[in-house]
């Protein structure tokens, strides 16, 4: 299948590893040019330089840090001055932390900044592009947590469906530009963070990795490529009447039916 793509420009923050990375992988695959972003710029060069080996595609690389709002303005600048606009963005960016009621109001704040309004102002920034293109795919990345709390993650839970919200609201005020917007929800990616997971549970990889299928329905971890599939595809020219969801890609965790 075409996915309708090739020479379109996809944004994706947060994309110098993990999930991020596979779908900046998977856009440049299909014949994107593709800008990633990361706090580190030794990591986001590496990525960078592994996405063009892998693809032939063009690849710019920025340090960035989505919190920061004259960060984000600057990423987009230098993705508009580079490529000429932004089609496609993929809001993404590390999680809130592991905790509940002894977070501080710090804490709070800090959370709600890196899940909400990272995404405000990178929407804020690409709109102009998308709107003068008449054409746009705006997507984030957040957590089956917006579909169902995840025990132990209260910051997470608070916050991430408040983004969804956010992304349902702008359907109906911009969708006269040809703009959608989608919210994608991993539930458990073989990614480094999951992994650091078996860290904090004193556990080995294999023991932490196989305890952690056992409630998945499919019975095992999904992989960052399965996930970057999903995403990409709503991303495309095939998923043009498609906006406004939350779709979760868990193999199966969330039993909710809506």
């Amino acid at each position: 299948m075409d996915l309708g793509i090739r020479g379109k420009v996809a944004l994706v923050t947060a994309g110098s590893k993990g999930m991020g990375k596979a779908c900046a992988t998977t856009f440049a695959a299909e014949g994107a040019r593709v800008a990633i972003c990361a706090r580190t710029e030794a990591d986001v060069q590496a990525a960078a330089e592994e996405i063009r080996t892998k693809t032939g595609a063009e690849v710019l690389a920025m340090r960035a840090d989505v919190t920061n709002a004259p960060d984000v303005k600057a990423l987009v600048a230098r993705t508009v001055e580079t490529f000429g606009g932004v089609d496609i963005l993929v809001a993404n960016a590390g999680g809130p932390p592991r905790g509940g009621l002894e977070m501080t109001d710090e804490q709070w704040h800090a959370a709600f900044d890196v899940t909400v309004v990272s995404v405000v102002r990178l929407i804020r920034e690409v709109l102009p592009s998308m709107r003068a293109r008449r054409w746009g795919r705006i997507l984030t990345i957040q957590s089956v947590s917006v579909k169902q709390p995840v025990e132990g993650l209260l910051l997470s839970n608070a916050t991430r469906p408040g983004t969804a919200g956010l992304m349902k609201t702008l359907v109906p005020e911009l969708g006269k530009d040809n703009i959608t917007f989608n919210v994608v929800c991993p539930g458990r990616i073989m990614t480094d963070r999951f992994l650091g997971g078996a860290r904090q549970a004193g556990l080995p990889v294999d023991q932490y990795v196989a305890r952690s299928a056992l409630d998945v329905p499919l019975q095992r971890i999904g992989t960052p490529e399965e996930f970057a599939s999903v995403l990409v595809f709503l991303a495309s020219e095939r998923a043009s009447y498609v906006t406004g969801v939350a779709i979760q890609v868990d193999g199966g965790v969330v039993r909710g039916i809506l």
